[in-house]
């Protein structure tokens, strides 16, 4: 059943990275991320009281709660990092670098949780990391003119923090309940998206949000709460090893989107990319 909800994670995820860059095309990204932070923080404790989970707060340990505060903090970074990264570069660009988070996670994985690596995650290891870079390439037409620098940067900091994230969350909630903890690590997210929204003296752009990027962001949100309570339930049941590669599918959704949304189009060198990449995720799942 956790494999199930792993591709359930999946497709919300997808849905998300499309709704965030119609959000932000004159909204700050620092911004969008601390408002839709607030959709996420509601939609999770609305779940964590139709489950009944409040009632196990008072069991939980300081050594969870640390976990969940650490992944919190890591969910934020990423989340900071991926925003930024939408708004400089084009989604089909910035994604498949976030998702390459897949091979540090699984040496993590592999190093703090003792979960072996086979030869077919090796493989996909391999694969995902050519898929990416074949996709990253620049093009060779007009539209790289309308690319802003520094989007790389910004995409492969929020695959860093985004693995960090799947550890710390694996280790979090390994003694809670997956809904009533992704409430908890959302609230430090939210927590630390406006801290740095003010440290960046930035509080001011509230009043500029388009109210139809106000509605995108709204709904991405929406969608990050329902993908975050999937993937947190898959990995509480299932192998961080397993299930992370699984949500990295949400890249064909993504890109399906950006396609017939933002009409960005896959040269023949990416789309050859993105194939590398899902046999890439596919090989990880033979073992299941």
């Amino acid at each position: 059943m956790w494999i199930a909800y792993a591709f359930a994670s999946a497709f919300f995820a997808g849905v998300t990275s499309i709704l965030a860059k119609c959000g932000i095309r004159k909204t700050d990204s620092d911004v969008a991320t601390a408002i839709r932070t607030i959709v996420v923080l509601l939609f999770s404790w609305v779940m964590v009281f139709l489950v009944g989970s409040q009632t196990t707060l008072p069991a939980l340990t300081g050594k969870t709660v640390l976990f969940l505060v650490l992944s919190g903090l890591a969910t934020g970074a990423s989340w900071l990092c991926y925003f930024r990264a939408l708004q400089l570069g084009d989604v089909n660009k910035v994604v498949p670098v976030d998702k390459s988070s897949t091979v540090l996670t699984i040496l993590l994985a592999f190093l703090l949780l003792h979960e072996g690596i086979t030869w077919p995650k090796a493989i996909g290891v391999v694969a995902i990391a050519v898929g990416t870079w074949l996709m990253i390439q620049k093009k060779e037409n007009a539209e790289q003119k309308t690319e802003k620098k520094g989007w790389f940067l910004y995409a492969a900091l929020s695959a860093i923090f985004a693995s960090l994230t799947a550890i710390l969350g694996k280790l979090g909630i390994a003694e809670v309940e997956s809904n009533l903890g992704t409430a908890l690590r959302t609230g430090v997210v939210l927590l630390m998206a406006w801290v740095v929204v003010f440290a960046k003296g930035k509080g001011s752009s509230l009043r500029e949000v388009p109210r139809n990027e106000l509605g995108f962001i709204c709904l991405s949100g929406i969608a990050t709460g329902a993908s975050w309570l999937c993937y947190y339930k898959a990995l509480q049941d299932g192998l961080a090893s397993i299930v992370v590669p699984i949500d990295k599918l949400s890249i064909l959704v993504t890109i399906a989107f950006s396609y017939f949304a933002l009409h960005e189009r896959l040269s023949k060198k990416a789309a050859l990319g993105l194939l590398f990449i899902v046999a890439g995720t596919l090989a990880m799942l033979i073992q299941v």
